[in-house]
């Protein structure tokens, strides 16, 4: 244990209070660990020395050169501060320039005589070649040797460039981290030998003073592709470790019974299923006929089908005597859910009720805002088992709801719900219920089994037939106004040829605590009209019942309203009396109305791609071909104008997801699904680096099949155990 020592040593001790409190702040950086695993983000070039007579353009130079003179210019009405240095070595002259904070430190060093060395990129000004904000060294005139040996060190070398703080610039976190290289040595390498040696990689003492003061190119590609590996590595042993756990636990097999509720629900279905959902079906329930706990997570496009998949999976436990419970994000969507599965069943989920079925059950509903007396009976069928199947939100939790025999979790739109609440509902069996996690938002395979690798995954990619295209475009409202009016035209055709509109708006309105009230937003808009605050419900619902839409029957929809009030707009919409819902994202997820056939989605450019696709979803859910208008004020040539045409361009949410994940930040990938794993990823870029992700899963696997406990591996089994502390494998296990 000795060796893992020196890497939890705290970094106070080896850098000072001061630094260390600033980089433990700011930072996140407590132990030598913490700051050897904290790479350069980018390295500057430096090039040779070269006297200022030959400085090429364009190029990382560096030169040792005096101080001519320095002189502080204001610009911008006094408000911009510039610094021009001139420097001279006798074969000629070059100007340095620095700008607003950069500009302190050098005024105080860079005085008339001083030496120093100077690397950057030459660039031209007012026919002056130059040298904007480049980093310098002061050598001390009085000792030759010791100048030369700095100017060597200097000179031509790859300068790591750190993620940094306000506090603590890259510079000064260089010179901590050779503080604690010395401790590389001390890695403890938790790839087995055979594995490391097969793949040719580079040792990890040596890999991390590669990342840190490469001497080459070369160095830092070898390193760099041992670092990847070994994040994705030790992810997918505690990941596959986790799932072979899964495989010791006891569950009760629930294999579907001929003749029972699911025969009679798919005797009278009016459709065939697709072959996608017989397939995902099949995987399903054979996971539900064994005897540990299925953790299946099934993803598909918008409209596949997953509710149908899921309900059958249901059916299928109540048939072998257990109960399923459905949790969903919201009300709205937990009271969708309950009228669509209780229409489609029809009298199958009126079990022991008058005109029921006699291989019927009972399905109910529970949420927070229920009444007292209506909430009093949901208990009671469910600790009775008179209720085979319940749908809910975070109400389903609570301590107060028991279950006569729970045997599935269905768990809609995974990313709305902690682990913790996940795991308090798995907890209500009387052993571990069987889990089938649901997302509408597709994810590309490598963040699948990253973020969700403990789960075996099914895939839904094809739409139920009878589905409508969806055409989509962008609506560039600044430059082009008439194209607005021209959708609201279009929104009016559709409802005069029998159909509903979504319109959807990212704010809600008409409330004096957001951005201070409406006199200062309407001050602030006057000010820039840039900065206006995003469009709302409340508002734009008025001005189309006023303008653009009056005559229509216009309603709104949001999460401030009474659940009782949302129920019965959503009903009205369904029911086909309101003509446009005006409304936030509420209606993101399991919103089913298939005649609304057109979306028109307000300062489009504010949503996430993923999110504009799931809105859309809401449309073409019935015969008729849906459409949904992108309206934006961007720019052009923005990159919120590119993600809105690529959101446009392909109805394929599986591509979107990747463009999505391409341009956000890595760590909003990992999300909470990935939260029990310290500090989601500092070389791995999950979409990246596929091929990676998909043979470290592979050999990590293979590892875990042949040692659970890696008894073997006692070096994998202390990085394992450093990286997952007691809370973090706890967090792990509940997921």
């Amino acid at each position: 244990m000795d060796r893992v020592s020196s890497f939890d040593e705290p970094l106070k001790k080896l850098l000072g209070g001061a630094t260390a409190k600033v980089m433990a702040e700011h930072l996140g950086l407590h132990t030598v660990g913490d700051l050897l695993h904290h790479y350069p983000r980018r390295y500057e070039e430096r090039g040779k020395l070269t006297a200022l007579a030959d400085l090429p353009l364009d190029e990382h130079v560096t030169v040792v050169a005096q101080v001519a003179d320095a002189r502080i210019l204001m610009f911008n009405n006094g408000r911009g501060k510039r610094l021009e240095v001139t420097l001279t070595d006798g074969s000629g002259r070059l100007q340095l320039v620095f700008f607003g904070h950069g500009v302190h430190k050098p005024h105080k060093e860079l005085l008339p005589g001083r030496q120093a060395m100077f690397a950057g990129k030459v660039s031209v000004f007012n026919r002056k070649m130059q040298l904007a904000h480049p980093t310098y060294q002061l050598l001390d005139a009085s000792d030759a040797d010791e100048a030369t040996e700095a100017v060597d060190a200097f000179a031509g070398r790859l300068l790591p460039i750190y993620p940094a703080c306000k506090q603590l610039d890259s510079w000064r976190i260089a010179k901590a981290v050779d503080a604690v290289l010395p401790s590389a040595r001390d890695a403890v390498d938790p790839l087995p030998a055979a594995l490391r040696e097969g793949r040719g990689f580079t040792p990890l003492p040596e890999a991390l003073l590669k990342v840190h003061r490469p001497q080459t190119k070369a160095d830092i590609e070898d390193a760099k592709a041992r670092l990847k590996w070994d994040e994705a590595f030790v992810l997918q042993v505690a990941l596959a470790r986790r799932r072979y756990a899964e495989t010791q636990l006891p569950a009760a097999a629930r294999r579907p019974v001929a003749d029972g509720l699911l025969d009679a629900f798919d005797a009278k279905l009016p459709f065939t299923l697709t072959e996608g959902q017989e397939k995902v079906s099949k995987e399903i329930f054979d996971d539900l006929a064994t005897e540990h706990p299925m953790h299946r997570l099934l993803q598909g496009e918008v409209g596949s089908g997953k509710t149908m998949v899921a309900l059958r999976a249901m059916l299928a436990v109540v048939d072998a005597g257990g109960q399923a419970a459905m949790l969903a994000p919201t009300e709205v969507l937990a009271q969708q859910h309950h009228r669509s599965i209780t229409e489609m069943m029809g009298e199958l989920a009126e079990g022991g009720m008058l005109g029921g079925s006699d291989r019927g059950t009972k399905v109910v509903l529970l949420t927070g805002s229920m009444g007292t007396a209506a909430r009093r009976q949901a208990l009671l069928d469910l600790v009775t088992g008179e209720a085979g199947i319940v749908i809910g939100t975070h109400a389903l939790i609570e301590d107060k709801v028991q279950f006569h025999d729970l045997g599935l979790v269905v768990v809609d739109e995974q990313h709305r719900f902690g682990v913790e609440q996940r795991d308090a509902l798995r907890s209500k069996g009387k052993q571990p219920p069987h889990l089938l996690v649901m997302t509408a938002t597709p994810i590309p395979r490598t963040v699948a089994m990253t973020v969700f690798g403990d789960l075996e995954t099914s895939v839904l990619d094809q739409l139920p037939a009878g589905r409508s295209p969806i055409a989509s475009h962008v609506v560039p409202a600044k430059d082009k106004p008439h194209f607005l009016a021209r959708t609201w035209e279009r929104v009016r055709e559709e409802v005069e040829n029998g159909h509903q509109a979504y319109v959807v708006c990212p704010r809600i309105g008409d409330d004096t605590d957001e951005a201070g009230g409406k006199a200062a937003k309407k001050k602030a808009a006057e000010q820039d009209p840039d900065k206006r605050p995003p469009l709302a419900v409340l508002e734009i619902a008025d001005e189309l019942r006023g303008g653009a839409l009056a005559g229509l029957s216009v309603e709104v929809l949001h999460g401030r309203m009474h659940p009782d009030e949302k129920d019965d707009v959503m009903r009205r919409f369904a029911a086909g009396d309101v003509d446009v819902l005006v409304a936030t994202t509420v209606i993101e997820v399991g919103v089913n109305v298939p005649n609304a056939t057109a979306m028109v989605i307000m300062d489009a450019d504010r949503f996430g791609v993923s999110q504009l696709h799931q809105l859309r979803g809401r449309v073409g859910r019935g015969s008729a071909p849906g459409l949904c208008l992108l309206v934006s004020e961007a720019h052009e040539a923005s990159p919120a104008r590119a993600r809105l045409s690529a959101v446009a361009a392909t109805l394929d949410g599986f591509e979107l997801s990747r463009i999505d994940l391409e341009q956000r930040h890595e760590g909003d990938v990992l999300g909470q699904a990935q939260s029990g794993v310290r500090s989601s990823l500092r070389m791995l870029a999950v979409i990246d680096d596929e091929e990676v992700i998909a043979a470290a899963r592979e050999e990590a696997v293979a590892i875990v099949a042949a040692d659970p406990e890696l008894e073997h591996l006692p070096e994998l089994r202390t990085v394992l155990t450093a990286l997952l502390d007691k809370e973090r494998e706890e967090y792990l296990d509940k997921g």
